[in-house]
């Protein structure tokens, strides 16, 4: 017999897509587009560290980092991030998702901003605190996930919740974006103010001492998107969900969606205490009874995230020597240092606009119409086949008349992997769990993903260890076992679309009906599919 459910959750299922829902996309969206500003900023500056802190005087060649510092500055956000996942993700479901949400953004401003003050009496002090304040800028990053997530996903509607939670992801492309822009603009003001001689001309001179400025300017240029959005999201009232489901506070829940809603809603006091004393939605994480319903799925959300990540990150890592290959980046010594972070960042803005940032828009346009298993399972299908296009022909890709096609169908990995995965992993787990466990699970399934980006980024620096020779001939570097790693990727992707069949559709259910809430014991008898109707997973 199916649970009763609050005027209010009806309310917010069947509103109308107002001015709110557009309010909390942009507030829960700045978060994300810091988020990945500050991710994936750091790529675009660690060959100038390189040059300015690990440059061995009298040497022909750049400084390069150790792999162990490439490593160590690269990964360790990433760390953070898992952590954070893990711990704000259950703390959103113990403290309440607004409380928590304001700490995740001071922790990201003021890390932002101690990133690019750095100092230190020597290169090791630098690097030292550099990694230190980008693993607890992770921290705060991996906080963003669960509870933006589960915030969109309990303020919208059920018609277009998708589309909502996407565009709130959505804004992680223009956070890459606007990285490559900002970096763009500070290296080419420094190119022009302070011109250097290439390398090869005076190998000590190539890298101007202003240089130390740009890689500090572009990290802590992240600090301005979160201290803006600050204000407005401690301005967010608490979800009605959380309110109603799990404070069992009625009587606010009612207040403040009202006020969103601009409606009249009933408190509905007496009907709450009810939905307390049902003992069949009140287990925990590790009982029996949540493996029974949800283990599956959580296993789903998990395994896909945790395979994806590793493409997705591995493939990030691929850039460079992609734009090398290509002569989209001259070799190092052809150019001063500020030079080389503006042909860099010039290359990376180029494949997120025409490839990430479109990626990212079509699952926002296709998400309730297509629903989430379609476009998942699509997305990992079309990556899995251009990784094996790519990497089964590949010394035909190296010829020089074919590289500009090796970098389109290069480009399609990563719009697929937006307009797929990338997007409905983040999703779906913030929508087939108990609104208790909404952010924890949330958060698990989110740190599997920054599992999978940690092996992806030291699987990738294995590769460049190996020595391929064939490659080196075709202009490629020849410490990067390219054509392998895609093959590896292309199986990586083909599992992530197995496991995909472990979770289930959600497109068009609300909240408590994808969670199971609304049946007393937890399990909608199974049924059929009819012909052109989406398919039914028990839940």
């Amino acid at each position: 017999m199916p649970s009763e459910q609050l005027q209010v959750l009806t309310a917010l299922d069947v509103a109308k897509t107002q001015l709110y829902h557009f309010t909390a996309i942009v507030i829960a969206g700045m978060g994300f587009f810091t988020d990945a500003y500050d991710l994936f900023s750091i790529s675009l500056v660690t060959k100038l560290l390189g040059r300015i802190y690990y440059y061995e005087e009298g040497s022909p060649r750049p400084g390069t980092l150790p792999p162990g510092v490439a490593s160590s500055v690269t990964g360790v956000a990433l760390v953070g991030t898992l952590a954070g996942q893990l711990f704000f993700g259950w703390l959103g479901d113990k403290m309440g998702r607004k409380k928590v949400y304001g700490m995740t953004l001071l922790i990201m401003i003021l890390c932002s901003l101690a990133s690019g003050l750095s100092f230190g009496k020597s290169t090791t002090g630098v690097m030292t605190m550099l990694c230190f304040f980008r693993f607890w800028l992770g921290f705060g990053i991996g906080g963003d996930y669960p509870l933006s997530a589960t915030i969109m996903s309990e303020y919208a509607n059920k018609k277009t919740r998708g589309a909502f939670i996407a565009a709130v992801f959505a804004m992680q492309g223009f956070g890459i974006l606007a990285g490559g822009i900002v970096a763009l603009t500070v290296s080419a003001a420094f190119d022009q103010a302070f011109k250097a001689p290439a390398y090869s001309v005076d190998p000590a001179g190539s890298t101007v001492p202003q240089a130390d400025y740009i890689w500090r300017i572009i990290l802590m240029f992240g600090a301005v998107p979160a201290a803006l959005t600050y204000y407005w999201r401690m301005k967010m009232p608490e979800t009605a969900r959380y309110t109603a489901l799990v404070a069992k506070n009625a009587k606010q829940a009612a207040q403040d969606m009202a006020k969103v809603l601009n409606v009249e809603l009933d408190p509905e006091e007496a009907k709450v205490e009810r939905l307390a004393q049902d003992k069949g939605n009140s287990f925990g994480l590790f009982s029996r009874e949540f493996a029974r319903r949800h283990g599956l799925h959580l296993v789903g959300t998990c395994t896909t995230w945790f395979l994806l990540d590793i493409a997705f990150y591995s493939q990030n890592l691929f850039q460079k020597d992609v734009f090398t290959a290509i002569n989209w980046i001259p070799k190092a010594a052809t150019m001063n240092a500020v030079h080389e972070v503006y042909l860099i960042a010039r290359a990376q803005t180029i494949i997120a606009l025409c490839s990430t940032v479109p990626g990212y828009w079509f699952t926002v346009a296709f998400i309730d119409i297509m629903g989430r298993f379609a476009i998942q399972l699509m997305g990992f299908f079309f990556m899995t086949v251009f990784m094996f296009g790519l990497a089964l022909p590949y010394h035909h890709w190296t010829l020089r008349d074919n590289r500009m096609g090796f970098v389109v169908m290069y480009s399609f990995t990563f719009f697929f992997a937006n307009f797929g995965p990338n997007a409905t992993t983040f999703v779906v787990p913030a929508e087939i769990f108990p609104a208790r466990l909404r952010s924890t699970c949330h958060g698990i399934s989110a740190a599997s993903g920054k599992a999978g980006a940690i092996v992806g980024a030291y699987g990738f620096l294995y590769a460049s260890q190996n020595k391929d020779k064939s490659l080196a001939d075709h202009g490629y570097p020849a410490g990067i076992g390219v054509r392998n790693s895609l093959i590896v990727l292309g199986v990586v992707n083909f599992l992530g679309m197995l496991f995909t069949f472990l979770v289930p559709e959600t497109k068009g259910k609300s909240l408590e009906d994808a969670a199971g809430e609304n049946q007393d014991n937890g399990v909608e008898p199974h049924k059929e599919p009819e012909a052109g109707h989406d398919r039914t997973v028990p839940v």
